[in-house]
């Protein structure tokens, strides 16, 4: 389906429908958490009964969005009308069990994506990788629906757009991107409260976390890599959530086009890669091979390990995929 085809298709699927639940992938980041929030002011300001429920913790920085202490960390008991994916290529990428999606297996399903990686495995499905975020997506839904966009939404929609650009420095920001903040803006999102909550609100682990990260950093370029242990994690009080933007460290090196960060997982048999590149250098083609994906410069995957094996089948990747650009 042409994507031009898609709002106007989705809007029908919508108006014929009452209660909806939305969810979006495990470990959820602001483009998740904000679009899953500015498609549930949406939806509501067409009429319709809303759930959001994510299987993982929201990290703190995102807790003062507009409806995020709404969020819940189960699955109803009773199935809505329709169940809204965003940013999944799966079931299972939401971290939810899969069992627990088999008294919604009559559901009609929506997968909205803006993914290289998205899958068509819903009901409908609406997957526009040109998109810069999925919350530019719910924007363009909300403009053709003629909703009322709210200062709520609008701040929703903004820190979506605004953290999966990169603050609007990734490939995916063209000139429509910036017009399209603009009008959010002008909607009520307050771009300078926005920019404080999301990056100078961080807890001191955090940035202990970074050091650590830090001290095992190498860089042979054109690549970068580094990786933390639960062992850190643990010295340096952090969460999960406090690793996320590390890898933005590494590949901010000069002569370096591609960079890698582990984390090690739970249970100390995986780790979690997060991988960006610059220019043409295409990570989630280097994700998708370990069941990972992602954007062409800002993907994920998880390798099994020992540490030194996981870090010599990724690097091993990374350098082929460097040299073909």
């Amino acid at each position: 389906m042409n994507p031009s085809d898609s709002i106007p298709t989705l809007l029908s699927l919508i108006a014929d429908r009452d209660h909806f639940l939305v969810t979006s992938h495990a470990r959820p980041d602001g483009d998740a958490i904000g679009s899953a929030l500015g498609l549930m002011h949406l939806l509501e300001g067409l009429g319709k009964q809303v759930e959001v429920a994510f299987a993982d913790p929201i990290p703190v920085i995102y807790l003062a969005l507009p409806g995020a202490n709404r969020i819940t960390h189960t699955l109803p008991t009773n199935p809505p009308d329709a169940l809204i994916f965003l940013e999944c290529d799966r079931f299972e990428r939401t971290g939810f069990p899969i069992e627990a999606f088999d008294h919604l297996a009559a559901t009609f399903t929506i997968n909205i994506d803006h993914h290289l990686s998205g899958r068509r495995f819903a009901s409908f499905n609406w997957i526009d990788p040109h998109c810069c975020a999925v919350g530019s997506m719910v924007y363009d839904l909300a403009v053709a629906s003629s909703v009322n966009i709210t200062p709520a939404m609008a701040t929703c929609l903004y820190t979506a757009v605004l953290t999966d650009t990169g603050s609007f420095t990734y490939p995916s920001t063209v000139a429509s991107t910036f017009a399209l903040a603009e009008h959010l803006v002008q909607r009520g999102a307050d771009a300078n409260r926005i920019a404080q909550q999301v990056y100078f609100s961080n807890p001191a682990s955090k940035f202990h976390l970074l050091g650590a990260a830090l001290r095992n950093l190498h860089v042979e370029a054109p690549l970068a890599w580094a990786w933390i242990t639960l062992d850190d994690m643990a010295a340096s009080n952090a969460t999960v959530e406090d690793s996320e933007g590390i890898v933005n460290y590494l590949i901010g090196i000069v002569g370096v086009e591609a960079a890698a960060f582990l984390r090690e997982a739970p249970g100390g048999t995986h780790f979690r890669a997060s991988l960006r590149s610059k220019n043409t250098v295409d990570v989630a083609s280097v994700a998708e091979l370990f069941n990972g994906g992602g954007h062409r410069n800002a993907s994920g995957c998880t390798l099994t390990g020992p540490l030194p094996e996981a870090l010599d089948r990724i690097l091993t990747q990374l350098r082929h995929q460097t040299l073909l650009t």
